[in-house]
């Protein structure tokens, strides 16, 4: 936004509340522009402005306030493995962590194991696939396969790693595994719905079980023309409603801007996730509503003036009132970056921070 009237971010300006620099007779003058875009005649400087400011030298950043919804990521159906009575189903809004009892059919536990594909057959020596993998990295990190080499075989040493865990859990220690004992997810879920209640009669194809990932998220929406504040791995904080502030950064930007319910607003917008960085503290109740706050670009060391000191020139770019020693100068100057409370970067006309520049009195 170099260059350009500020927009969104931070403090805006509107053509009517800014002064104009004109040219008379080889001197300097102000007049004011009116909301038509009309000039009133210049009357020269009659005294100071109604108000002063200081130019300040420091850091600037370009950010902005979104609202949000505190959530859950991914939403997951989980389908019965077995055929049978449902016995058991965890609570809604309980976790479910790897190896845990995801439900049960006809009294036998199907237990959760992280992986992207879903567990769509009995798995047995001889087979191979991303689903064997899958297991074996799972067995893995339980500690029932200890230097077994992970890969797409379903070897024989697969198939001990099978025995131990089913020793565990008080199962027929056959070596083989199917759907009516593993279900895959991506990791730890959160049960978000239960579509059957224990007594219902389910089988392969059958939903159990509507889940979410366990870790809290924000999703948001914002404006096309803001985007590039919000690229994924952008650094942000999340305003919680009990007035704490938690650290995030941006997980996924959405590919495609759309309007949203709102018949009023039919700005393009794109849908974006923040993950925070220590979610397990985040305490909020689902679906509370949550401020977003987006840092820019950061502008380190500039000069910068509050936004309502500037003065369009209607030849073309802006000024200020330097205010020393009780006269008024008028100088020309540059404009960077637009920020945080309402201030402006510039440069050029001698400007040194400290000086001071008039203002609308407040």
């Amino acid at each position: 936004m170099r260059g350009d009237l500020p927009l969104r971010r931070g403090t805006k300006v509107t053509v009517a509340a800014v002064a104009v620099l004109a040219v008379v007779g080889g001197g300097v003058a102000l007049s004011t522009v009116r909301a038509s875009g009309r000039s009133e005649a210049p009357t020269g400087h009659t005294g100071l402005p109604p108000a002063t400011a200081a130019v300040e030298r420091g850091d600037l950043s370009d950010s902005t306030q979104v609202e949000g919804v505190l959530g859950h990521a991914g939403t997951h159906k989980v389908n019965a493995g077995a055929t049978g009575t449902l016995t058991w189903s965890p609570s809604v809004g309980s976790t479910v962590n790897r190896d845990g009892r995801l439900y049960e059919v006809n009294g036998k536990p199907v237990r959760l194991m992280y992986g992207s594909g879903p567990m769509y057959r009995s798995l047995k020596p001889g087979d191979k696939g991303p689903d064997v993998e899958q297991l074996e990295r799972n067995l893995q990190a339980l500690g029932f396969a200890t230097g077994l080499a992970v890969d797409e075989k379903y070897t024989p040493g697969t198939a001990d790693a099978v025995r131990r865990w089913q020793e565990s859990h008080d199962l027929k220690e056959t070596g083989t595994v199917g759907p009516d004992q593993v279900a895959f997810a991506p990791g730890a879920v959160r049960v978000k719905d239960k579509p059957a209640a224990a007594g219902d009669q389910v089988g392969p194809g059958r939903q159990v079980l509507t889940t979410t990932g366990s870790e809290r998220i924000v999703s948001f929406n914002l404006e096309v023309s803001e985007s590039t504040l919000a690229k994924e791995g952008t650094k942000v904080t999340v305003d919680l409603p009990d007035g704490s502030t938690a650290p995030g950064r941006i997980s996924s930007v959405g590919k495609t801007a759309a309007t949203g319910d709102d018949p009023n607003d039919k700005t393009p917008k794109v849908s974006l996730t923040v993950a925070f960085d220590a979610p397990d503290k985040v305490r909020a109740v689902d679906q509370a509503p949550v401020t977003v706050n987006l840092t820019g670009e950061t502008r380190t060391g500039v000069l910068t003036v509050p936004v309502n000191a500037l003065l369009a020139h209607p030849k073309g770019g802006f000024g200020v009132q330097v205010v020393s020693g009780g006269a008024v100068r008028d100088v020309r100057v540059e404009l960077g970056m637009f920020g945080q409370g309402g201030r402006v970067e510039v440069s050029g006309g001698g400007l040194r921070a400290g000086m001071k520049v008039g203002v609308p009195k407040i």
